[in-house]
C-alpha cells in the first residue's frame, strides 16, 4: 500500500513541509510559513514540530528535513545557518527526533536538492550528479549511484566555498565562488539592474555576462576535475536563470579542461519542490 513521505525545508524566510507518495513521489500536500529566523533556530525548530504534527499521518515513521548551511555528518550538528541567529552547533537531528518522536533523516538544502534533481530530475539516470544552487549564496551537493556523497565529515561539494580568485573591491579577499554569484555580489557588480532576472537577462547587466560566463566555466572545471560528474544541474533563482547561457558556459567549460577529458552534461532543475522532495527522499 502507498504510504506518504514528509519533507521539510528550512530556509532563512520560509520554512516549506511537504507530503509526497512513495511511489509515485506526486506531491500530496503542503504548507509554506514564514520562518521568523529573528527569533533564533530553537524557535523555529518548534514552529517545525508544529507542522510536523499536523502533517504526520499514523503511518508515518520518519521525515525527511535539510537546513541551510554546513551539517557534520553523522552526528546530525548544525554548524550554523548563515541567516538564523543562535544557529551554532546544534545538534539538530537529536532535538529533531526527540521533539518529533520521529527517525530524522538531516540534510543540507544544497544536498537535498541535489537528491531531488539525481533521482526525479535533470540528472536522473546519470552516475554522478552535482547540484548547484545560486540564489542568496552559492550551495552545492553530489550524488553517486543515488546516494548523497557526504565526505569524512559532511561538508562534500560546498562549491560555493571554493577558491576562484581574488574578488573585486572588497576587503575579504578569500576569492570564493559565493563572493561572485551570490545575489549581493550580483549587485554589486551590476547597479544598473532593477531586478535579479536583470544580471542574467536583458541588457542591463550584458556587459557583465562574458565575465559570469567564463567565472561559471571555471567553477565547472573545478567540480569536474575534483568530482568528475556525468551532469551538473543549477537551481536556484538565479541558477535557473543560466538556462539560455548553458551553450555558451559549454563553450567556455571546454577552453579551461584537461584536453581530451569528457565535459559534464549541464542543466537547470527541473522539479518544482527540490527542497522538500530531496527530504522527503532523505526520509526513505
Amino acid at each position: 500500500m502507498s504510504t506518504a513521505l514528509l519533507g521539510v525545508d528550512i530556509g532563512g524566510t520560509n520554512v516549506k513541509i511537504a507530503s509526497f507518495d512513495s511511489q509515485s513521489f506526486e506531491l500530496l500536500t503542503s504548507e509554506v510559513v514564514p520562518t521568523e529566523a529573528e527569533r533564533g533556530f530553537l524557535d523555529v525548530l518548534d514552529r517545525v514540530t508544529a507542522l510536523v504534527d499536523r502533517y504526520r499521518t499514523p503511518d508515518t515513521k520518519s521525515v525527511g528535513l535539510c537546513v541551510p548551511g554546513p551539517v557534520l555528518q553523522p552526528e546530525g550538528i548544525l554548524l550554523r545557518a548563515p541567516n538564523i541567529p543562535a544557529s551554532e552547533n546544534i545538534a539538530v537531528q537529536q532535538l529533531a527526533e526527540d521533539a518529533f518522536g520521529l527517525h530524522v533523516s538531516l540534510g543540507n538544502d544544497a544536498q537535498c536538492f541535489t537528491l531531488a534533481e539525481a533521482i526525479l530530475g535533470a540528472g536522473k539516470g546519470q552516475k554522478v550528479v552535482c547540484g548547484v544552487t545560486i540564489g542568496t549564496g552559492v550551495g552545492g551537493g553530489l550524488v553517486i549511484d543515488g546516494t548523497i556523497f557526504h565526505g569524512a565529515h559532511g561538508f562534500a561539494a560546498e562549491v560555493g566555498h571554493m577558491l576562484l580568485k581574488p574578488p573585486f573591491e572588497t576587503t575579504d579577499k578569500r576569492g570564493e565562488v559565493e563572493q561572485f554569484f551570490s545575489g549581493s555580489a550580483f549587485a554589486e557588480r551590476c547597479k544598473a539592474a532593477s531586478s535579479p532576472d536583470d544580471y542574467l537577462n536583458g541588457e542591463a547587466c550584458s556587459f557583465l555576462h562574458p565575465d559570469i560566463f567564463r567565472e561559471i566555466a571555471w567553477m565547472c572545471t573545478n567540480i569536474s576535475h575534483a568530482y568528475d560528474p556525468s551532469i551538473i544541474v543549477f537551481g536556484g533563482t538565479t541558477g535557473k536563470a543560466l538556462k539560455p547561457h548553458l551553450e555558451a558556459i559549454a563553450k567556455e567549460l571546454k577552453q579551461w579542461m584537461l584536453p581530451s577529458v569528457p565535459l559534464p552534461l549541464l542543466a537547470v532543475a527541473e522539479r518544482q519542490h527540490p527542497g522538500t522532495l530531496g527530504a522527503a527522499l532523505l526520509s526513505r
